[in-house]
Formats: structure tokens, C-alpha cells, sequence
């Protein structure tokens, strides 16, 4: 069997994610403990006791689910087994990409906390409230919606953000713009096109100043080849050398994350199971949707763990 390791993105997190982990195993305690001092706060008391809305917060959101997964990577290294002895590659979705590089040893853990929380905050600088949207079409094939986007941007913008397979893509742009396509969407025969509850138009133009300041950060970030190559969501293909990382990171600010593609390419990588490992089931759902002959299984709470580790 030839597993790729995959992390969630933002939209899986939920109050009390990893605590049951930091109860069970003090590499995974030790985890939330180093996040909580790199950001200087007790992200790990947002996680596991919430205010949700704190915890929504993007700053927030995306060191969180990286602090989960890697809480999980490290129980896995305690025991013995290392990323590169688990997994021929690694994938994330969207702020997922930074934990899968993490766990391949491309980031440290510090940095890959502090990374997260500033892009986060840039991302949510970058754009007004309000000024922007997403909305989910589904339905729809890709040369569909993007002959709608460009036809509803009328001088704004909007364009597809995330292919999550199984034809549900993600758009984002200006409000204005997003509501026109997905109106659009609905009318060319799309089963439902649904403005999306986020606090900002992620993926798309509208982020450039998020890109400037991440490649400001990434420009003072130190970024070793990874243990496994990295599937990076901007080219949808293997990446192992620092440079090419550090560049693609910066447009995938910007640029969509292209998921289906990624893990339809599993199949010609020689993977035939994904593992998705921390908060929630939501990457599990679109890899059956991509590709039913994958073998999928979910790492999130202490009972998944022992059942991996004794797998291996």
C-alpha cells in the first residue's frame, strides 16, 4: 500500500478539536503547548473550550488545524514512524499545503504557527468586510463556470477558487460580482450555487496584498527540501525544492487550489490510500467523490491513532 498524508483546510475546525489528543499523549500536549508560545496566546483554550466565534477567526482558524494535525504527526514519530516511512507524499488544501509541509520537515513547527497566524490576518487586511464573497456552485463542469465568471465580473472581479471535485467549485471575487455568477450559475442548469458563510474572497486577485506580505514572510522563512514531496495546490504536481515551494506559496494567495486535479493524479503517483490527518472528514468526502478506488482513512482522535499505528 502507497499512502499519501493529506490536511484539512479551513471550514473542518470545531470547539474541542485535538483536546482528547493532548489528554492521551504528552508528544501531542507538548505540541499545542510550543503553538500556544510561538502565537503568544492560548490558542490551544480557543481549540478546546472555544468562543466559536474566536475560534472562527481566520488568525486563528489556521494555526489551529495545523497545530491538531501535527499533534497527530508527532504521536506517529514517538511510536517510531516517521513521515517519510508512512507516506510517498503529502497534500493539504489551501492552508492544509503549510501543515503537509510541516509534517515533511520543509517548516518548523514555530514557523509554520507564526506563517499561519500572519496569513490569516493578511488575508483578512487584504479585503474590506463585505467588499468581498464565495460562493459554492455545484453541478457545474470548470469551462462552464469560468465562461460564467467571466461574464458576470462586468470591471469586477471573480473567478473559480477551489475545484473540490465531484463538481462542486468554489468562486470568489468581489460580492457584487460572486452573487452575478452564481445567479448565472443557477440559470445554466447548476443543481445549487450557495453564497458561503467566510470572512473573506480567498484565492483570487483580490489577495494580492495577503501575497506581498506572505512573500515578504516566506522571504525570511528558512524552507528545507521535505522528507516526501509536497502535491502543491497551485500546479496540482510534486514539489520538493525550497525555492519552488516558497514561490508557490505566495501565489496560491492568489491562486485557486486546484484539489481535483491533485488527487485525480494520485492514481499515476502510485497512491492508492489517502490518510486524512486532523480535523474532520471534509477532504475524505471529495477524495471519494475524485477517485472511488482510493482507500481513505481519518486520523482525529486517539482511538484512530491506535488504530493506524497498529496497522503499520
Amino acid at each position: 500500500m502507497t499512502r499519501a498524508l493529506i490536511f484539512p483546510g479551513q471550514g473542518s475546525q470545531t470547539i474541542g478539536m485535538g483536546k482528547s489528543l493532548a489528554e492521551a499523549f504528552e508528544p501531542a500536549k507538548l505540541v499545542f503547548e510550543e503553538v500556544d508560545d510561538a502565537l503568544n496566546q492560548k490558542l490551544s483554550a480557543i481549540m478546546w473550550d472555544g468562543p466559536e466565534g474566536d475560534l472562527k477567526l481566520t488568525a486563528n482558524t489556521q494555526p489551529a488545524l495545523m497545530a491538531h494535525s501535527m499533534a497527530i504527526i508527532r504521536v506517529m514519530e514517538d511510536a517510531g514512524h516517521t513521515v517519510s516511512s508512512i507516506a510517498s507524499h503529502v497534500a493539504g488544501h489551501s492552508l492544509g499545503e503549510y501543515s503537509a509541509l510541516c509534517a515533511a520537515g520543509a517548516f518548523s513547527l514555530v514557523d509554520t504557527a507564526r506563517l499561519l497566524k500572519l496569513r490569516g490576518e493578511a488575508m483578512q487586511r487584504a479585503v474590506p468586510v463585505g467588499k468581498g464573497a464565495m460562493a459554492a456552485i455545484i453541478g457545474l463542469e470548470m469551462t462552464a463556470v469560468k465562461s460564467i465568471c467571466e461574464q458576470a465580473s462586468e470591471g469586477e472581479i471573480v473567478v473559480p477558487a477551489n475545484d473540490n471535485g465531484g463538481g462542486q467549485i468554489v468562486i470568489s471575487g468581489d460580492k457584487g460580482a460572486v452573487e452575478r455568477a452564481a445567479d448565472a450559475a443557477k440559470a445554466a442548469g447548476a443543481k445549487r450555487a450557495i453564497i458561503l458563510p467566510v470572512s473573506a474572497p480567498f484565492h483570487c486577485p483580490l489577495m494580492a496584498p495577503a501575497g506581498a506580505e506572505m512573500a515578504d514572510a516566506l522571504a525570511d522563512t528558512a524552507i528545507n527540501a521535505p522528507s516526501v514531496p509536497v502535491i502543491a495546490n497551485v500546479i496540482a504536481e510534486p514539489v520538493s525544492d525550497p525555492d519552488h515551494i516558497r514561490s508557490l506559496l505566495v501565489e496560491q494567495v492568489t491562486g485557486a487550489v486546484r484539489w481535483a486535479e491533485s488527487a485525480a493524479g494520485f492514481a499515476g503517483l502510485g497512491i492508492d490510500c489517502a490518510v486524512e490527518v486532523g480535523t474532520g472528514k471534509v477532504l475524505s468526502g471529495m477524495m471519494r467523490r475524485i477517485d472511488r478506488e482510493l482507500t481513505m482513512t481519518n486520523i482525529q482522535e486517539p482511538v484512530d491513532l491506535d488504530a493506524f499505528l497498529a496497522s503499520l
